[in-house]
C-alpha cells in the first residue's frame, strides 16, 4: 500500500486542525508549538496541493477538498486507534486503561457513585475521565468511550442500549412551613423554585421548565443554577422548593434535611442511555464498562427505595388536551431559550 510519502503522524494534526481551525488551539490539543503545528500545516498543505485552511476575516475556513477529508480523516484515526489497541481480552485487574466518560452531574452522583468504588475494587489501575454533557460530537468524533444521555440526544448512526429511568418529586427543607403532606399546583407554582439553566447565558432550561412553560404554567424563579448537584443545597434553610430528579433526591436525603410531596402535575419520566461509537462495538474494555454499569443498574433498582417516595397524585390536563402521561424517550434537559427568543435559536443539552 503507497502513502505518497505522507507521514500518517500527519493526520492526527489534520484532524486537530479541521476540528479547532486554528493553529494555536491545534497545537494545545497535540501538545506542540504554534511553529510546530504550523510546520504540520505547511506539509500538509504540499501533500495535498490545497491550502486546506484559509483565513476569513478573524478566523479560518476549510476549503472545498478540506471538508470533504474531515469525516475519511476522522474515521481513519479511529480504525487505527482500535487496530493498535485491540485484543481479544479485556483482564480489568490487570489493566491501566483510562476511560473518556460523558455525563451531567447528575448521573454522576446517582450513578457514578456506585460504580467507581465497586471498580476500584476490581480494576484498581483503571483510571477515567469525565466530560459533562453538551451535545453528541464527543461520540460523534470518537473522543467519548462512553456517553450516558437521555434519549432524546443520542448521537445518530451509534449503537445505544438503555440504562435506567428516572422521574421528578418536589423538594424542600424540612423545616419548610410551607410545605405539608401535599401541595396544590396554586402553591406550587406561587412558591419560589430553584431551577437549573445550562448556557453561557443560563438561557436553556431544564426540563421541567420547558414542559411547565409549553403547560402554560408559570413558576415563581427565585434562584438559577447551573448544576442539578446545587439544586438540594440551596433549598436548607429556604421556604423554596424545587422539582428534582427522583434518584438525585433519594441520594441527598440521607445528607441533607430534605423532604418531598408528590408533585401536583405529572411531568414526563427520563431515560437515560450508554451510547459509544460504533468502531467500539466491539472494545472488549468498553463492552466490559457497559456490562458494570449494568450490573450496578440491577442491583440498585431491586433495592432502590423509590416505591417509598410519593408518587404524582393529580394529573394536570394540558389546555385542549387529555391529562398527559409519561412519556418515553424525554431527556431531562432539552433544547431551549426563554420565550420570545426560542424560535431564532436552538441547543442540545441533557442531564
Amino acid at each position: 500500500m503507497h502513502f505518497g510519502g505522507l507521514d500518517l503522524n500527519l493526520l492526527v494534526a489534520m484532524d486537530a486542525l479541521f476540528t479547532e481551525r486554528s493553529v494555536s488551539r491545534a497545537g494545545e490539543r497535540l501538545h506542540l508549538s504554534q511553529s510546530a503545528t504550523s510546520g504540520a500545516l505547511a506539509r500538509l498543505r504540499e501533500a495535498f496541493r490545497d491550502p486546506l485552511l484559509v483565513p476569513v476575516g478573524r478566523t479560518m475556513a476549510l476549503t472545498p477538498l478540506a471538508e470533504t477529508l474531515v469525516e475519511p480523516v476522522r474515521e481513519f484515526l479511529l480504525q487505527a486507534e482500535f487496530i493498535l489497541n485491540s485484543s481479544p481480552v479485556f483482564e480489568a485487574s490487570v489493566s491501566k486503561r483510562r476511560f473518556r466518560l460523558m455525563m451531567s452531574d447528575y448521573v454522576e452522583t446517582v450513578m457514578m457513585t456506585q460504580v467507581f468504588p465497586r471498580i476500584q475494587k476490581v480494576a484498581p489501575d483503571i483510571t477515567f475521565e469525565i466530560f459533562h454533557n453538551d451535545n453528541s460530537r464527543g461520540i460523534e468524533r470518537g473522543e467519548i468511550d462512553l456517553s450516558i444521555t437521555p434519549s432524546k440526544y443520542l448521537a445518530e448512526g451509534h449503537p445505544s442500549e438503555h440504562l435506567f429511568d428516572d422521574d421528578w418529586v418536589c423538594v424542600a427543607w424540612r423545616g419548610n412551613p410551607l410545605v405539608q403532606r401535599a401541595i396544590s399546583l396554586e402553591q406550587y407554582l406561587a412558591m419560589g423554585h430553584v431551577i437549573v439553566r445550562y448556557g453561557a447565558r443560563r438561557h436553556l432550561p431544564a426540563f421541567d421548565e420547558w414542559f411547565l412553560e409549553r403547560s402554560d404554567h408559570q413558576r415563581n424563579i427565585e434562584i438559577i443554577t447551573t448544576t442539578f448537584n446545587l439544586v438540594p443545597q440551596l433549598l436548607i434553610g429556604t421556604t423554596r422548593i424545587a422539582t428534582v430528579h427522583r434518584r438525585l433526591y433519594t441520594y441527598y436525603h440521607r445528607y441533607l434535611p430534605l423532604k418531598s410531596v408528590a408533585l401536583p402535575l405529572e411531568i414526563p419520566r427520563i431515560e437515560e442511555f450508554m451510547q459509544w461509537h460504533r468502531s467500539r462495538s466491539c472494545d472488549p474494555g468498553t463492552v466490559w464498562l457497559r456490562s458494570i454499569l449494568k450490573q450496578i443498574v440491577a442491583k440498585s433498582s431491586a433495592h432502590h427505595p423509590l416505591a417509598e417516595l410519593p408518587k404524582v397524585v393529580s394529573p394536570v390536563a394540558l389546555p385542549g388536551k387529555r391529562a398527559q402521561r409519561p412519556a418515553r424517550g424525554n431527556g431531562s434537559l432539552i433544547t431551549g431559550t426563554p420565550v420570545g427568543e426560542r424560535k431564532n435559536e436552538s441547543a442540545r443539552r441533557g442531564a
